[in-house]
């Protein structure tokens, strides 16, 4: 606890004296909400060291107990305690705060916020102070980052020992703000984890490289069976993102309004059109991959199409409309070869039976639903990006880069083509799912801010072209 006070107490300082111009504590109004249990300890000890420095910390009592050496803590360090009663007092505390400390709940806590926390949840987000949490904000779930009701919505988290699930999935991560880690020594007792991140290093060591025997065969063939008369652009976006994701052919199966598109703009395309005679699979190549969905249609044909490439014992990766047409015919899953899956919320939905909202809210538990069920990897799209695999239980992945920004009609569908390109070149569906994800995140926030540590208000608008543009810049970045 004293390892978790020091560091939340150096966050902190750092924080306030940011925020007076790189001045001195002295005089900063620290307010702690404090809790019953061991975070609120960790709270009060940080407040008694920010007291010891100069700073004006009161601490509100959030339940009927306090940590009693937090407490005492406090107390011999100059600062005063408040009940939730008188109101007035509490508010005018918080309102004339500069750094307030949520130190209410912690990772035991389920459900949303009762009283009187949640009053002092939104006095907190009324008032102009930086909210930091201590270890997650008071309100998450810290197993899956649901949220159930009135939470913290804080400006930084200091967590202790081990990112928290609830703090890289949203809703939860959202409500997280910037998290710093701090380590107290728990590192040699840690079991594997439920939930994991991968760093640049992660991907660096996944992303295929090409030797000095490489041909275009050894570098993996991608078919994309992707692209209708109506939807070109589909086709063009995805079949940029196999061009760009490495492998060395990209077999392009469509309609003859997208093959004119595709071959004007990536001439080094071999494109079989969609004819009454085309014997498919069969006809189109040599593939060692197969990315299927987007802008595809729905029709009986797309899905006997659909249905013959998933008969192969190829990796297949299914989006848009595959994800639709696999909807309405549940027996073409799970089969026995790799298979990915890459839904936004309502198409998870769609597949589970459940509410694009609750997929939205329970992101963790759809996810590894869904894997389970269609014995396939499953990427679920969003705000943040999680992957679950069947079989035995691994650690559901959780992708660190990205932008608002790639919130637009078109993301996805490079997002298929990059990551059918990593499946044709041998990375197996976990490892093409993150990485490719990995990659898209990073090149957005290239597209938008001109570097990857941009901060978001200093994006601009992007397109998918403009993503597909970035991810050489991404693969480099990777690589340096």
């Amino acid at each position: 606890m004293q390892r978790a006070a020091a560091g939340l107490a150096s966050v902190c300082a750092g924080i306030l004296r940011t925020a007076k111009g790189g001045g001195r504590l002295y005089g900063a109004h620290v307010v702690v909400l404090t809790g019953t249990g061991d975070n609120g300890g960790d709270a009060l000890y940080a407040g008694a060291q920010l007291a010891r420095r100069g700073a004006a910390v009161t601490a509100v009592l959030a339940g009927p107990r306090a940590h009693l050496g937090g407490r005492a803590a406090l107390q011999a360090a100059g600062g005063r305690f408040l009940t939730i009663t008188p109101d007035h007092d509490v508010r005018h505390a918080i309102g004339h705060a500069d750094l307030i400390l949520d130190g209410m709940l912690g990772i035991g806590g389920k459900g949303g916020l009762r009283e009187p926390q949640a009053t002092l949840a939104q006095y907190a987000a009324s008032s102009s102070a930086v909210t930091v949490a201590v270890d997650l904000p008071s309100g998450i779930d810290a197993s899956t980052g649901a949220v159930d009701g009135p939470c913290v919505t804080a400006d930084v988290t200091v967590t202790f020992g081990a990112l928290k699930p609830g703090l890289l999935v949203d809703p939860g991560a959202t409500r997280a703000g910037v998290v710093e880690l701090i380590d107290i020594g728990l590192r040699p007792h840690l079991q594997r984890p439920d939930v994991t991140a991968p760093t640049l290093a992660d991907i660096a060591a996944i992303v295929p490289r090409p030797g000095p025997e490489a041909d275009k065969y050894r570098r993996g063939v991608v078919g994309l069976l992707v692209g209708s008369d109506r939807y070109t652009g589909a086709a063009a976006l995805s079949t940029g993102g196999a061009v760009h994701g490495g492998a060395g052919m990209i077999r392009l199966v469509t309609a003859q309004a997208a093959a004119s598109v595709v071959r004007a703009r990536w001439p080094e395309v071999v494109i079989t059109p969609l004819t009454p005679d085309l014997e498919f699979p069969g006809g189109v190549g040599r593939v060692q991959a197969w990315a299927a969905g987007p802008g595809m249609g729905v029709t009986d044909e797309a899905a006997r199409r659909l249905e013959a490439v998933l008969r192969t014992d190829l990796p297949v990766l299914v989006d848009a409309d595959g994800l639709t047409l696999l909807s309405q015919r549940p027996g073409l899953l799970p089969r026995h070869a790799p298979t990915l899956l890459t839904p936004h919320a309502g198409e998870l939905g769609r597949l589970l039976g459940a509410r694009p909202a609750d997929v939205e809210a329970r992101r963790l538990s759809c996810v590894q639903e869904a894997a389970t069920r269609f014995g396939a990897c499953v990427l679920l799209k969003g705000s943040t990006t999680v992957i679950a695999q069947p079989g035995e239980p691994e650690p559901v992945l959780v992708n660190p880069t990205g932008t608002s920004w790639l919130a637009t009609a078109g993301s996805g569908d490079v997002l298929t083509g990059l990551a059918g390109a990593l499946l044709a070149q041998g990375l197996l569906p976990p490892q093409a799912a993150i990485t490719a994800a990995y990659l898209h995140g990073l090149a957005g926030r290239i597209a938008a801010g001109g570097d990857t540590g941009a901060a978001p208000a200093g994006e601009a608008p992007i397109g998918a072209s403009d993503v597909l543009q970035a991810i050489p810049a991404a693969f480099r970045r990777v690589a340096a």
